[in-house]
């Protein structure tokens, strides 16, 4: 992609979460966000669901990756294939394990196969470079979440969190001229967000996920095991830093004792927590706190995010759309690497230096 040139992007994401592949596409240079379009959601059958959850933890070519993979492909060929317009498509995948300084990062789903599927050049595959040089590989959207907070013309410092399975903020100073440049941003993983709460409905229960955070608004928080949750390492680690899904699965055994609605609002209490120590770090205070994910519908959630931190408000209310945003991030970030520019740095993966990252994959037409 030659040239400083606006052009439509299909984003797609299926988080850890593992509820279903968000689709959106976004007007975009790589640099500015001028226009967002059309958008589309897939969910994930219970069977579906369940093959997804069984690779988690796998490698590529471990039992089940394969038959993981062709459920994330499947998927996403039939959500984006409604879809027209879109020049490049950016696809996450669906993240299975995540070990940076290990044995790196693995998110199921060929980007090249999509592509011939589709006809579209997509790319993919964001992760991989940021880890091998270094870096955490995640959360990739903080430049995204830079160029919104200049799209809603943000004059003073904000955050932006995400609260998917894993949580994850960004600290924005809108007034530094590139988000890959000093004192624009501060990115990290915060912990588990609705990852627990919905293993422990899907345990108990049967169901997906505390809907509406019903359950945990009758419940009491357990403040010693919110406590011993505080203790671990992660919380005492500097940021940029992040986190796998199942890196804080011994949560579900500190409240195996507890009952169901006591259980859920002491996750939904630790989630909340877990944001509220990492706000610790940011470079300055921030008076607003916009919230994406699904996180932002658990009411118990958001109100132990409101008794901890000032400004907290779901991204709506910049007139932003919370459910797509991670999706739109995806295609953002693809007309980056089309562009040649980086996608992560040092304050927000914490990679030696900015760096950009993706496969690009054409359909046979465009090769």
């Amino acid at each position: 992609m030659k040239g400083k040139r606006a052009i439509w992007a299909l984003g797609a994401m299926s988080g850890t979460s593992l509820d279903g592949v968000d689709a959106a596409m976004v007007l975009t240079d790589g640099e500015t966000v001028f226009e967002f379009g059309p958008h589309a959601y897939r969910p994930y059958s219970a069977a579906e669901r369940q093959v997804i959850r069984s690779a988690l933890g796998r490698w590529p070519k471990e039992p089940g990756v394969a038959e993981a993979a062709e459920v994330v492909e499947t998927a996403h060929v039939e959500v984006l294939s409604r879809f027209s317009g879109a020049e490049v498509i950016g696809f996450h995948g669906q993240t299975l394990a995540h070990e940076p300084g290990g044995r790196g990062t693995h998110q199921a789903g060929d980007g090249a196969l999509l592509s011939q599927a589709l006809g579209v050049t997509t790319v993919w595959d964001f992760r991989s470079t940021d880890v091998e040089m270094g870096g955490q590989g995640a959360p990739l959207a903080p430049f995204f979440h830079y160029a919104l907070a200049r799209f809603i013309g943000a004059t003073e410092p904000l955050a932006m969190l995400n609260l998917g399975g894993v949580g994850n903020v960004t600290w924005i100073n809108p007034w530094v001229a590139r988000p890959e440049d000093r004192g624009a941003l501060l990115a990290f993983d915060t912990g588990p967000a609705n990852a627990p709460v919905n293993d422990l409905m899907q345990a108990r229960r049967g169901i997906v996920q505390d809907e509406g955070g019903a359950l945990a608004l009758q419940g009491q928080v357990d403040a010693a095991v919110l406590a011993r949750f505080l203790a671990l390492p992660y919380f005492h680690r500097m940021p940029p830093k992040s986190s796998d899904r199942n890196d804080f699965r011994l949560l579900l055994d500190q409240v195996s004792q507890l009952s169901d609605p006591d259980a859920a609002a002491t996750l939904s209490a630790a989630a909340a927590a877990a944001v509220a120590w990492g706000a610790e770090h940011f470079p300055a205070p921030v008076s607003r706190m916009l919230v994406t994910g699904g996180g932002r519908h658990n009411a118990a959630m958001m109100a132990e995010l409101a008794a901890r931190l000032p400004g907290v408000a779901p991204i709506e209310a910049a007139g932003l759309n919370g459910d797509m945003l991670e999706a739109q991030a995806f295609a953002y970030l693809a007309v980056r690497v089309m562009r040649g520019l980086p996608t992560s740095a040092p304050s927000t993966t914490g990679v030696p230096a900015a760096v950009g990252g993706g496969r690009i994959s054409r359909p046979d037409s465009a090769a």
